[in-house]
C-alpha cells in the first residue's frame, strides 16, 4: 500500500459523469457496490461477470474488493491484499454478522447480498434510496492542474472523506484451484483505502496534491462519504464520486 495518499489520482481525468475533470455540478450516482470476491472461490466468476455489468452501466459506484481467505484452494488471489479482508471483517462487525462469505455484496455500507445477480443490485439499490438509505450528500471531485480538489455538499451527522484506489481492469488467467483453467476479467479491483478528512455537516472543500505517478492509464478511484459504527468500523456511506481514466472501457 503506498503511503502517498494522493497519487494516483494524477492518472484519471475523468469525474464519475464522463465529461471534462474540471468542476461539475454533482450527479448523484444511484449507489454504491463494493462487491468482496476472490479469484480462488468457485461461486465468484458469476458475481464477477454481473459486477461487470454494473460497471459498464455507469450510474454506481462499483468497487471491488479481492480477498485473501481462499488462498489455501490452491491458487493466490493475485489481487487480494490483507487490507481487503480486514475490510470485509469490518462491515460484517457493522452490519452485526458473525462471519463473512464470497461473492458478498455491500449496498451503501448498510446491507449486503448476494453479488451473483446484477438486476437484483440495481432493484435493492434502487429501494435503499426510496427508503431515505440511499446517497443523500452531494460529492464532487476533478483534477485540475496540480490539484486534485474534492467538495463534500452539506447534510446532517458526521463522516470521513475516503478515497478508495483502483485498477480499471485485469485479466487473469486462472492456473490452479477452483477456478483453474478460467480467464477472467476483474473491474475496478481495489488497491489501496485512505481516509483523507472528516466531514461534520457543513460544506467541506479539499484541495490535495495530484504527483506524478504514472503506471497505467485506466487507473481510477472513488470517493467515498462515509460513517462509522460506534466501534469504529465501516458503516452507511451518505455521498459518492468516482474518476476514471481516459479509456473508460
Amino acid at each position: 500500500m503506498t503511503s502517498i495518499v494522493f497519487a494516483r489520482c494524477v492518472l484519471v481525468c475523468l469525474t464519475f459523469t464522463g465529461t471534462s475533470a474540471e468542476a461539475q455540478d454533482a450527479v448523484v450516482p444511484r449507489g454504491v457496490i463494493e462487491l468482496f470476491t476472490s479469484q480462488g472461490c468457485s461461486s465468484c466468476p458469476p458475481a464477477d461477470e454481473a459486477f461487470e455489468k454494473l460497471v459498464r452501466k455507469g450510474d454506481i459506484v462499483a468497487l471491488a474488493y479481492h480477498v485473501d481467505y481462499w488462498n489455501y484452494l490452491g491458487w493466490n488471489d493475485t489481487l487480494a491484499t490483507p487490507e481487503n479482508t480486514g475490510r470485509q471483517y469490518a462491515y460484517a462487525r457493522s452490519l452485526g454478522r458473525s462471519g463473512v462469505y464470497t461473492p458478498q455484496a455491500v449496498l451503501n455500507g448498510r446491507d449486503h447480498l448476494k453479488g451473483t445477480d446484477a438486476d437484483e443490485v440495481t432493484r435493492k439499490l434502487d429501494g435503499m434510496r426510496q427508503q431515505g438509505l440511499g446517497l443523500s450528500v452531494a460529492v464532487r471531485a476533478a483534477r485540475k492542474n496540480e490539484e486534485l480538489t474534492i467538495t463534500v455538499g452539506r447534510g446532517q451527522g458526521k463522516a470521513d472523506v475516503v478515497i478508495v484506489y483502483f485498477r480499471r481492469k485485469e485479466i487473469v488467467d486462472v492456473l490452479k484451484g477452483e477456478n483453474v483453467g478460467k480467464k477472467v476479467a476483474y473491474w475496478n479491483s481495489v488497491t489501496d483505502v485512505q481516509t483523507v478528512g472528516m466531514w461534520e455537516g457543513n460544506e467541506l472543500h479539499l484541495v490535495l496534491p495530484a504527483k506524478v505517478m504514472a503506471k497505467d492509464s485506466n487507473d481510477g478511484c472513488a470517493v467515498l462519504l462515509q460513517t462509522s459504527s460506534d466501534e469504529g468500523e465501516p458503516s452507511a456511506i451518505l455521498g459518492a464520486t468516482m474518476i476514471i481514466g481516459n479509456d473508460g472501457t
